[in-house]
């Protein structure tokens, strides 16, 4: 379906940019039902949104001419949560209104206030900018807010997240009531309800363009299933068997940080986007995407939010996403206008039920797979360097200056030789695949039933440090999930003995948490786990677990049993510490 009848300079603009026919989300905002109505739109990241309010705009912009006429005071207010969005709506609406005459102005935080105002002087038609550096200049009497015939908030839900819905409301208040408002969000959530209601006009029309939530059409959605400790090479090898340009996403500044400094270490040629940058130095970073001198993004919720890359093939969670929005708010980076893409989840072994709860949610069905192993990846790569070498072959072909050469070689070489430097030369630059811990077995494993229905024992392990050691239950069972690998449902009981804790894990994750704990991190390498035969007689059991029969009375057992922890101090007896070896 075409785009119905536009303005010329738009429907020029349009056509130059390759656009055939308008997406659904810029099909529904053009109806005829529109026309001068409130908007509220739910519509995916991705889908085209920033040229369908663009062109809702051109009634208010244009009132039925081609161009508009000297800037003066805004006509129109784009309003964004982040200053990569802002700055990329800026950029489509700009080259979308050249033909217009219309002078597009940005306003957003990390820039020099003082050259937006001058802007802001000169006059405008649209301004586009986030909502702290908007109000910042509408109290300080640069901009005008007095003859603005529309305003848009993009990503409305993100910027109420955001905690922005003060700054919103203080710039909507300064604006004239007969303006028309359209209001943009990947979700209506209860909070945006309420903001369009209360700032909306009468007969405000809602438009679902897609579905909220659920599976974008042209995304791939992949659950890759890792030991705690090798997320971050399993990330090496997912960059490596995917070879596309990439966004790897972190829950903060520091992980950022430091999933950027190994991958560069490693010699991928990654970029860092995080909060802490400055936008100059953002920019760069961007600008080094686009251009091609970086091939992978390491980024922030916020941060990325706003990154436009058309041939962006794949999105990677490193850090599971804190809500269904996030998961799809930083998947929908990849998809784009048409293209297909593939969102991977990284998933550690004991965080799979929040991992298919998160997936539940945004309804979004995902394979579920190990993460490629060095030896897939080495296999991949001779297919491709193969590939390489008979296309540089070929390409030679047209050069007789480098085929003598080439001549030269083989007589003193030989062929295989020759053809052996080649696609090791290629291949110098590529990041070494990382050895990965084996996938434990599956999920589908029976599994013992509880107190009094168990249905077999399970595998004892000794911790080389006792109750004379200070082994606290406290910092014991979240230790023994950590360094093993394993959920607190596939441990058994424990038992504190004199010089040393002995722990019963199932049958079925056994041999994960035997060969889990024999890999210490650094801070707890003082602490060696080791399998051992049926725990000793004697021994009391421990705090946690089911137990063959149960546990004697205590004095401080209240309404749920017995006090978990070590017993009391006798008296006369000094109350135990934690000792300083205590893995943190």
């Amino acid at each position: 379906m075409p785009f119905p009848e536009l303005p010329a300079p738009l429907a020029g603009a349009l056509a130059a940019r390759g656009y055939a026919e308008p997406t659904p989300v810029q099909a529904a905002v053009l109806e005829a039902e529109t026309a001068g109505r409130d908007l509220l739109v739910s519509a995916q990241t991705g889908s085209g949104k920033t040229v369908a309010f663009g062109l809702a705009l051109a009634p208010e912009l244009l009132a039925g001419a081609e161009r508009v006429g000297p800037p003066r005071v805004p006509l129109a207010l784009a309003i964004a949560p982040t200053r990569e969005l802002a700055l990329q709506v800026r950029t489509e609406l700009a080259w979308l209104y050249a033909e217009t005459g219309a002078r597009v102005v940005a306003c957003v935080g990390g820039t020099d206030m003082r050259a937006e105002r001058r802007a802001l002087d000169m006059g405008a038609h649209i301004v586009v900018g986030t909502p702290g550096r908007l109000r910042d200049h509408l109290e300080r009497g640069a901009l005008d807010l007095s003859a603005l015939r529309a305003v848009v908030l993009d990503e409305a839900d993100e910027m109420l997240d955001m905690g922005f819905r003060e700054e919103l409301e203080a710039i909507l208040d300064a604006t004239p009531a007969a303006r028309r408002t359209l209001l943009f969000s990947a979700t209506i959530p209860r909070e945006i309800a309420s903001l369009a209601k209360q700032y909306q006009r009468e007969g405000t029309l809602r438009i679902a363009a897609t579905s909220e939530g659920g599976q974008h059409g042209d995304i791939e959605y992949r659950a890759v299933t890792v030991a705690p400790r090798d997320q971050e090479r399993a990330l090496v090898n997912l960059l490596r068997w995917y070879d596309t340009r990439a966004i790897v996403f972190c829950a903060t500044r520091a992980a950022v940080a430091r999933v950027h400094g190994n991958l560069t270490e490693r010699g991928f040629s990654a970029v860092a986007l995080s909060g802490e940058l400055s936008q100059a130095e953002r920019n760069r970073a961007l600008q080094s995407l686009r251009d091609g001198r970086a091939q992978f993004c390491v980024a922030t919720d916020v941060a990325a939010r706003g990154i436009d890359l058309p041939d962006l093939g794949l999105v990677v969670h490193a850090e599971l996403p804190r809500d269904r929005e996030t998961l799809q708010h930083r998947s929908g980076r990849t998809g784009r206008a048409g293209r297909k893409g593939t969102a991977v989840l990284l998933v550690p072994y004991t965080r799979r039920r929040m991992a298919e709860r998160l997936l539940q949610a945004a309804r979004i069905q995902a394979e579920w797979t190990p993460p490629p192993s060095a030896e897939d990846i080495r296999a991949r790569d001779a297919e491709r360097l193969l590939k390489e070498a008979g296309e540089a072959a070929t390409a030679m072909t047209a050069e007789p200056e480098a085929l003598a050469q080439g001549r030269a070689l083989l007589e003193t070489h030989g062929a295989e030789a020759v053809a052996a430097a080649l696609i090791r030369a290629l291949g110098a630059d590529l990041p070494a695949p990382e050895e990965l811990e084996p996938e434990p077995e599956p999920r589908s494993a029976p599994r013992p039933r509880h107190e009094g229905e168990r249905g077999g024992e399970g595998i004892w392990f000794r911790l080389s440090v006792g109750r004379n050691g200070n082994a606290d239950p406290r910092w014991l069972l979240p230790f023994i999930c950590r360094r093993g690998h394993v959920t607190r449902q596939e441990e058994g009981r424990i038992m504190i003995m004199a010089r040393e804790p002995r722990v019963e894990i199932a049958p079925w994750a056994a041999e994960r948490f035997a060969h889990a704990a024999s890999r210490p991190a650094e801070d707890d390498e003082d602490i060696r786990i080791a399998p051992m035969g049926a725990p000793p007689r004697d021994a009391a059991p421990g705090p946690r677990g089911p137990r063959s029969a149960p546990p004697p009375p205590q004095e401080n057992a209240g309404p749920r049993g017995p006090r978990r922890g070590p017993p009391p101090p006798r008296a006369g007896e000094a109350p135990r510490r934690r000792g300083p070896n205590r893995p943190r």
